[in-house]
Order: structure tokens, then sequence, then C-alpha cells
């Protein structure tokens, strides 16, 4: 239960909020959104994060919380993928292997448009450490989701 408060908290800012197993939820998001960044958790926080920072650059992004990865919204990822031109950034605090990103992949393998997808995930060996520094270090903090975003959008 405190998992789900925390996880509301962060993308509703309130405990109210009805989530629907299978259905995401776009957080963030705006006509000129040049990119679809999925995130989960403490994952989504960066993704906030991210999306603030790169406001200021003036560059939009659309931000997703996919809420369940199994049943994935396939639907709701082709329709905002394809409205932000097909570029997609999953971030995700564990492998990669089983993940967001593995999901979202398999969706974006069937799409009629062109994609060009990066999944932000640990590669190493996990550790203990302060978050913020450990997010780094991993590559996915809102610092490496935003030189991710800008990355692709270059």
């Amino acid at each position: 239960k405190q998992w789900y408060q925390r996880r509301v908290a962060i993308t509703a800012g309130a405990n109210d909020e009805v989530f629907e197993i299978g259905k995401a939820k776009i957080v963030k998001t705006s006509a000129e959104d040049k990119v679809l960044v999925i995130g989960a958790g403490i994952t989504l926080d960066s993704a906030m994060k991210a999306h603030s920072s790169l406001l200021e650059k003036g560059t939009s992004v659309r931000v997703m919380d996919p809420f369940t990865i199994k049943p994935l919204d396939k639907e709701a990822v082709l329709k905002h993928a394809k409205e932000c031109g097909g570029r997609v950034i999953t971030v995700e605090d564990h492998y990669a292997e089983g993940g967001i990103g593995e999901a979202v992949a398999g969706v974006l393998s069937n799409a009629d448009f062109i994609t060009k997808h990066k999944i932000l995930a640990v590669r190493e060996i996990p550790r203990s450490g302060p978050s913020a520094v450990l997010l780094d270090m991993f590559g996915i903090s809102a610092n490496k989701v935003v030189d991710a975003v800008l990355d692709m959008v270059e």
C-alpha cells in the first residue's frame, strides 16, 4: 500500500486517483511533444523532472505512466508514440530484460509507422547508496532522460 500511495503522489498528487489495470495514464502532454517518455515509480519521477527541464530548453515531451506492464496498454503506446513522431524513451529502475522497455519494444515492432526507441535501464550490478547518486550512475536520472531526449531529437 505504501508503494501505491507514493506512486499516486508522483503521478496525480492525490490519493484518490483511480487506476485501471491495463490502462496507461498520460501525465504530461501537449501538441508540440517530440518524444514519448515512459516511466513507472521512481523513474516516472525522473521523467517528470526531465519534462520540466526540457521545457526550459524549448523541448516538449509527453510523459506516460503505464501503470501495468502485463497487460501493457498497447493502444496508448502506439497512439502516443505516433503523435510524438515515433520517438520513444523508456526509463526503468531495474535490468532491461523483461521490463517496460522490452514490452514497449514488442509493441513498437508491430507499428505501421517508423519508430526510434531507447531503453534507459540498469546495465550493471546494482549497489546501495543515495538514490540520486544511483539514478545518475545507472543512467536513469532526470538528467540522463534529458540527455537521451536531446540526442534523439537532434
